[in-house]
């Protein structure tokens, strides 16, 4: 019984303590685009930092949340850059204020960043509980241990996943149903690299995969849709699928 009362315990603090990351990460984001907004509820924001560490027993918070703060300015410019991008190569997007307001993918992208930031810091679980949180409003699932260049696109991104060693260098752009995976999931390889690197002006279109952490995408390459790869391509190369759709007319 008693075993059983700690079990629940922990579900319900778990659960508490995911919901409190969750709100952190909303408030977090509008603190981050709304200068107006950060005045008026920075120090909110900062106190439910202080306190998710608590719960994590993380000691020396305040100057985790100085470290972390420091680094907005910097996330900010990296997110305008993406921004940007989206703009550019989206021939939808009508204004950079719907990208920031309107793209699952630009918001996979805006948390990735600070949770990233947070794993740099050395904080467990809180990253991983911020990206789940994003996974679970866009459809996009991007570990805060990749490595993810300046001017990065996400098109839709629904059933997008890129793993926790995955490489990604600047001006990349990659359309929904992505894999940037790993061929092995043995737990004795956690600490290698098990994910593909994507050089610089690489673009992934729908449902192309990606496995290994030996692989390498040359730059400025395009990868059509549904390829699966797992060896290195060269720089500036196209690779695409046959395939052949067979077109019957109906008779009357």
């Amino acid at each position: 019984m008693k075993e059983t009362a700690q079990i629940i315990t922990f579900k319900n603090y778990s659960m508490c303590l995911r919901d409190a990351v969750e709100v952190f990460t909303k408030q977090l984001i509008n603190n981050l685009f709304d200068e107006r907004h950060l005045s008026e509820s920075g120090a909110e924001t900062r106190l439910k930092f202080l306190k998710i560490l608590e719960r994590l027993s993380v000691e020396n918070g305040a100057n985790l949340w100085n470290e972390f703060e420091s680094s907005f300015v910097s996330i900010r410019q990296k997110l305008d850059l993406d921004a940007a991008a989206s703009e550019k190569n989206d021939p939808a997007a009508k204004s950079l204020e719907e990208i920031y307001l309107a793209y699952p993918g630009f918001y996979a992208i805006a948390v990735y960043r600070l949770s990233h930031q947070l794993l740099n810091l050395g904080i467990p679980v809180f990253p991983r509980i911020m990206s789940e949180y994003a996974h679970s409003k866009t459809g996009t699932e991007i570990h805060p241990g990749a490595e993810i260049g300046a001017s990065f696109h996400i098109d839709h991104g629904t059933g997008t996943v890129i793993g926790e060693s995955a490489i990604i260098k600047d001006n990349v752009q990659i359309f929904q149903g992505v894999t940037l995976g790993g061929i092995q999931v043995k737990k004795s390889l956690a600490s290698t690299k098990r994910h593909p690197t994507i050089e610089s002006g690489v673009v992934i279109y729908a449902n192309a995969t990606i496995l290994g952490g030996d692989v390498v995408i040359g730059k400025n390459s395009v990868i059509g849709a549904n390829v699966c790869i797992m060896e290195s391509v060269p720089e500036n190369s196209v690779v695409t699928v046959k395939s052949e759709n067979n077109i019957f007319q109906k008779r009357n």
